[in-house]
């Protein structure tokens, strides 16, 4: 078909910033110009001409030849603007690329880049006009560009440099009128007469504004575009809608072919549609691989057309990949290729395909040989051979092997089923989002009504609004922290316009509430305003005893909320209507609460009130210990001061002993100093040991005193080590005045300093390991066997900075010390050379012990000390206390708090409950337990009077507090009840004596193990949400709560991880409509769960694997999930490929070094697929390339490509596996 759209408008292109949704940027404005009618360039001048302050303008056209124009612009007079047009048309069948670059005064240099190939007969051929504007003069042009083909690529180009591409295919929504608002956004700053007339032209009607969303992750990049007429802005919007689709709909090798025209055009600096040897060697890199010595490409050509270039590509694929034509050589469908040399010197003819398809592949449609015959063509390159007897080369079927037409995953699991769409609502996995409104974490992050449009058109069909009082009308954010906040009317406009584009069934809106009467009246005439029809406000069967099915509800909105009693509702209409002398003076109250409150914020601007000050003792749930801190209770919030060095160590007995554990000390030796001379001798004199090499010993001849032998120039000095206890406390020394309170601080004080006693004079250098020493198992912060993923999950289960471990690395002899700073987890290489343990390269020591006693006293990095040693009891009990405790430990705190830098946190006392006993071993201790987050904070001071003090000053500001909320607590409003038909959410903990018209919600941490819950989520729906501990908006395993029918299990869409590219898999089911049955045994108590299958997994190779920045040395992970049993059960259905070193284009996992994998699978309904792509770091750690996740049940047998996706689970271009699958019942 043949398609011809000429534009003439203009274009107004906004590039958003990348980090955030809807924001402004930088403008570009082209603006229309006279029509171009031949192939020639035309050019004009104006004369009397001024030029403009400051220098010229100079602009510059090019051609795809290379050919270049350049035009000087300025005005008559300073008032009016100027006109000068350029135009240019290009007719050719060769790529098509034209750029405008325009620099103008005080303003960005700024230019818009197109990019095409021309692969299809089927041109959109585009005619632009631009006018580019500076702060003081108009300038104009006019350019055509013809060949706008299937696979633009559109760039926006800064100062010469390329900084936005957008690719046709990461093209996700075209929205006409968006862009209206932002225009009136940018145009706020009236001092920019720039600014003002776009303005004027956009405000006239905005149907001609439309932005383009683009990317491949949760937050989208946007472009917003403005055309000179309404028939413009849809000639557009048809033209990219086709292209879009086109490029969805392409078949690999059109893939494979527009791919090769971009890299080529990316490196093409001549413009000639070629390359030369050089561009190709640095084109390689790019592409994840190199050629090693070179030979292939001096031996071939000089310069590189793109049929060259084409022919280069196949050969490169097929020479590191022909090996896996051997696995054809044999089987029940084996066919002979004689020549595996070249791409093209073997063919694979219709029969033995058709064979393959059905025997290897066990495709049933194979028996068609139409079929077969069509798929054929579609990979043949030469139309000699598309004939009623198509061949294959064997180069062509290496292709599709790799190909999607040859996925793993069976299509006809993502097709709607709308027979399966009339069960109870109650029978479906229902895709669902939790704080469906942020972009990122709990604490700081932007809240967007794009993250909601995002979610939708994700196929997701519970969104979550949490609701709170705004200035004027409803917002949405995270209360009570720094997230931003949007209002509620915009949210619920933007899901009226976007619920059913992904999808045409319900959408559940679930509401937190907290807002007062007034605005919750507010809430329901929005939703009424806005959805009209589309809510549904009264049940579709009155006298039914189930809910509804997703037939019977498409379209509809379903609001979740609080539902008020019979009772409730008659007292609320009372109140109402009830005594307005009553209300007057309720309002007055309330005035009264409210002055004396900015009263109160006033005088605390002017001079803060301190309430209470002073230093208390604060329990660490890690350390299991109380640490000194300064306090403050200011504005019904107690400040509390970074950790103060403890005066009186609690366990001096420890610190005493603390030397035991070093490896320098050798407890009391048989033979004394003789033996002590001997070992420092023969240690010394074998190893050419420096002066300085020392050991402590047990003193032979008084007790509880210690020797400390010294190897100095080849003879060894005995010094005595004095301890004196004093007033509670013990000091190490020499006899000096220097006075340390252990010997393990006096040791690490002449390490750095001089030892000067005893005529020595030098520093303590290396030491004298204990022989047979076994450290107190490295007092449990070491690991033998960990990796970097499971130390970085054991770190995250510690809420503070600090927490450190160290783990043994494959590579003989290496370390690696993992520690937690600012919430981040970094690792760092530790070597060890001979006896000495490096660091960073940076840092030397004799033992790991060492090291870390010498960090828990120093800075690292001049950061953060080694406070938290991560042990397996520590993980343990913090998963077992995750709700109490595990949150980051620097709170939000204000910058003008009472104790400035030095606050470590704050707790707000209205939120809290308090309590004072005994506990920890103190007689009186006072606890503050947050009632939302559950979050404790323990107290107590060495003065029991002074802990009586603190409990009074907390306990009446709570209960202050607690009388001035009372008369203003969230009530539910008549209006927002009356919404309610459906989803009314419940408080309670029991699964018992329900209703099918009630919703549960539960935490991830609490989800009951009772047996009724299944018999619950048969008639009634439940929501399982994140616990309030996951302040990172980290995701839980949704297949727990799944196995248990748990309908509304509630994910964080903008966190890509392994849970919810699990979510994705799912819900890729079904059409992606958001609605996926439940097997039949979890509706039907009756029913059996399906029986067991076997699956046998061999990974053969891959191709196009993601290139970061460098060429990658990948290896594949494939497991089944969930395991069947998690504990100890990861290898049985986990494994690993080899590293295939410097390869990311076409590595080959082949030979006995990978071998296939056996998989019982026990639940198939409930299984999944998961293959994970890596690379190496220096840690010999998993750095995340690409994965492909599938529901178990919808897997393809036979030698399958495996389409990879990132971390998002968007679509990766050309990126696939090779493996095998044999699926056994």
């Amino acid at each position: 078909m043949q398609l011809e759209c000429v534009f003439i408008c203009r274009l107004i292109l906004t590039r958003f910033l990348e980090a955030r949704v809807m924001t402004g940027g930088c403008f570009l404005t082209l603006s229309a110009g006279s029509t171009a009618t031949d192939s020639r360039w035309a050019g004009g001048e104006i004369s009397d001409f001024d030029l403009i302050e400051d220098g010229r303008e100079i602009f510059s056209l090019f051609t795809s030849a290379g050919k270049r124009m350049k035009m000087r612009i300025a005005r008559q007079s300073p008032s009016d603007p100027l006109e000068c047009s350029v135009e240019h048309r290009v007719i050719s069948t060769r790529p098509a690329r034209w750029r405008l670059y325009g620099h103008s005064f005080k303003s960005d240099v700024t230019s818009l880049c197109h990019e095409a190939t021309p692969e299809s007969s089927d041109e959109l051929h585009l005619r632009t006009a631009s006018k580019v504007a500076g702060s003081k003069s108009w300038k104009h042009f006019r350019e055509r560009e013809s060949l706008a083909q299937r696979f633009p690529v559109i760039g926006l180009e800064a100062c010469g440099i390329i900084n936005t591409r957008v690719d046709i295919s990461e093209i996700k929504e075209v929205r006409q009128w968006e862009t209206f608002k932002d225009f009136k956004k940018f145009n706020e700053n009236k001092g920019s007469k720039f600014r003002r007339t776009i303005w004027q032209d956009v405000q006239q009607d905005s149907k001609i504004c439309f932005t383009i969303f683009y990317g491949s992750e949760f937050i989208l990049k946007s472009l917003s575009i403005s055309t000179d007429s309404v028939e413009d802005a849809e000639k557009w919007l048809t033209g990219l809608e086709l292209l879009t689709q086109e490029t969805l709909a392409a078949h690999t090798p059109e893939i494979i072919q527009s791919w090769l025209w971009k890299q080529m055009c990316f490196v093409d600096k001549t413009k000639k549609n070629s390359i030369s040897l050089k561009e190709l060697k640095s084109l390689l890199p790019q592409i994840n691989f190199t050629v090693q010595g070179g030979n292939i490409l001096e031996n071939s050509f000089e310069m590189v057309d793109f049929e060259k270039f084409r022919k280069f590509y196949n050969l490169l694929m097929f020479e590191n990949q022909k090996m896996i034509l051997k696995e054809f050589d044999k089987g029940p469908a084996a066919f002979i290729m004689r020549n595996t040399d070249k791409p093209d010197s073997s063919a694979v003819s219709l029969y033995d395909f058709q064979l393959f398809l059905l025997y290897q592949q066990r495709e049933a449609w194979a028996k068609n040989c139409n079929q077969v015959q069509e798929l054929m063509t579609i990979f043949s390159d030469d139309t000699l051979r598309k004939t009623n007897d198509p061949k294959f080369t064997i180069g062509e079927f290496l292709s599709f092997l790799f190909s999607k037409e040859n996925s793993i995953w069976d299509e006809k699991f993502s097709e709607i089923c709308p027979l399966e769409m009339n069960n109870p609502l109650s029978h479906y996995w229902i895709n669902s989002s939790h704080n469906t409104y942020l972009t990122g974490d709990q604490l700081r992050s932007e809240s967007s009504t794009e993250a909601y449009v995002r979610c939708l058109r994700l196929g997701c069909r519970c969104i979550e609004l949490d609701c709170w009082n705004g200035p004027e009308e409803p917002v949405i954010y995270h209360g009570r922290t720094m997230t931003s906040k949007i209002k509620f009317r915009d949210v619920v406009k933007a899901v009226n316009e976007h619920a059913f584009k992904t999808s045409e069934y319900p959408v559940i809106l679930s509401i937190e509430e907290h807002c007062d009467i007034t605005q919750q009246k507010m809430m329901a005439e929005m939703l009424r305003d806005v959805f009209q029809d589309k809510l549904l406000t009264k049940p579709l069967e009155p006298d039914a005893d189930q809910l509804p099915s997703p037939n019977q509800l498409k379209g509809k909105i379903i609001i979740k909320h609080q539902k008020t009693q019979e009772s409730d509702h008659t007292i609320k209409l009372e109140d109402e209507k009830g005594n307005t002398s009553v209300k007057t003076a309720f309002g007055s109250f309330r005035k009264i609460r409210n002055t004396y409150r900015e009263m109160q914020i006033r005088k605390d601007k002017g001079s803060r009130r301190m309430e209470k000050e002073g230093e208390l003792y604060i329990w660490d749930p890690i350390d299991k210990r109380f640490y000194k801190h300064d306090c403050v209770i200011s504005d019904n919030k107690l400040y509390y001061s970074e950790e103060k060095k403890q005066d009186n160590p609690e366990n001096i007995q420890d610190i005493y002993e603390s030397h035991l554990s070093e490896p320098w000390f050798h407890g009391r030796l048989v033979g004394g100093r003789l033996t002590a001379e001997r070992l420092l001798r023969d240690f010394c004199e074998g190893s050419n040991r420096k002066d300085g090499t020392f050991l402590v010993r047990e003193s032979d001849k008084f007790i509880r005193n210690y020797s400390i032998s010294i190897w100095k120039m080849g003879r060894i000095q005995h010094c005595r080590i004095f301890f004196s206890p004093e007033n509670g406390h013990t000091f190490s020394f020499f006899g000096g005045k220097l006075c340390f309170p252990s010997m393990r601080v006096l040791i690490q004080y002449y390490r750095q300093n001089l030892f000067e006693y005893s005529g020595l004079n030098l520093h303590l250098t290396g030491f004298l390991p204990r022989p047979n020493f076994v450290p107190q198992p490295h007092m449990g912060w070491f690991y033998s066997n960990l990796s970097q993923v499971e130390a970085e999950d054991y770190l995250l289960r510690i809420p503070r900075d600090g927490a450190f471990l160290i783990r043994q690395r494959k590579e003989p002899g290496t370390f690696a010390l993992s520690i937690r700073v600012e919430g981040d987890i970094n690792h760092y290489l530790i070597n060890k050379d001979g006896i000495k343990y490096v660091l960073a390269e940076a840092y030397e020591f004799f033992s790991l012990e060492e090291m870390v006693s010498y960090f828990r006293e120093e800075p690292f990095n001049g950061k953060i000390k080694l406070r938290y040693p991560v042990t397996p009891e520590l993980v343990e009990r913090c998963v077992e206390d995750l709700f109490t405790y595990d949150i980051e430990q620097k709170r939000e705190v204000a910058e003008d708090n009472p104790l400035g830098d030095q606050c470590e946190g704050v707790v707000d006392i209205s939120k809290c409950n308090v309590a004072c006993k005994a506990k920890h071993a103190r007689p009186l201790v006072v606890t503050l337990l947050n009632k939302e987050s559950l979050i404790l904070l323990e107290f107590t001071s060495e003065i029991l009077e002074q802990v009586d003090e603190w409990y009074q000053v907390i306990l009446s500001i709570i209960q202050r507090e607690q009388n001035l909320e009372k008369a203003s607590r969230t009530k539910i409003s008549v209006e927002m009840s009356d919404l309610v038909v459906y989803c009314q959410s419940i408080k309670k903990k029991t699964f018992e004596k329900y209703s099918y018209k009630e919703v549960h919600s539960v935490p991830d941490n609490m989800i009951p193990k009772e047996d009724n819950i299944l018999e619950y989520n048969q008639k009634a729906l439940t929501r399982v949400y994140p616990s309030s501990s996951r302040v990172d908006s980290s995701n839980f395993d949704p297949c727990p709560s799944w196995k248990l029918g748990c309908q509304m299990v509630a994910l964080n869409f903008q966190t890509a991880d392994k849970f919810i590219q699990l979510n994705s898999a799912l819900f890729s089911l079904n059409g992606g409509t958001g609605y996926v049955l439940k097997p039949e045994w979890m509706r039907d108590p009756t029913k059996k769960k399906t029986s067991k299958q076997n699956i046998r997994i061999r990974v053969i190779a891959a191709r196009h694997l993601p290139n970061p920045d460098h060429i990658v040395s990948p290896f594949v992970q494939v497991e089944l999930w969930p395991y069947p049993n998690s504990i100890g059960q990861a290898d049985d259905y986990s494994f690993k490929t080899t590293v295939f070193k410097c390869n990311g284009m076409h590595p080959v996992w082949l030979g006995p070094n990978n071998p296939p994998k056996y998989f019982e699978v026990f639940e198939p309904d409930l299984s999944f697929l998961r293959f994970v792509v890596s690379e190496e770091d220096m840690f010999s750690d998993a750095i995340f390339l690409a994965q492909a996740t599938f529901p178990f049940r919808g897997i393809r047998s036979g030698y399958r490509s495996v389409p990879l996706k990132n971390k998002f689970s968007e679509n990766l271009e050309l990126a696939s596996l090779l493996v095998h699958i044999d699926l056994q019942s």
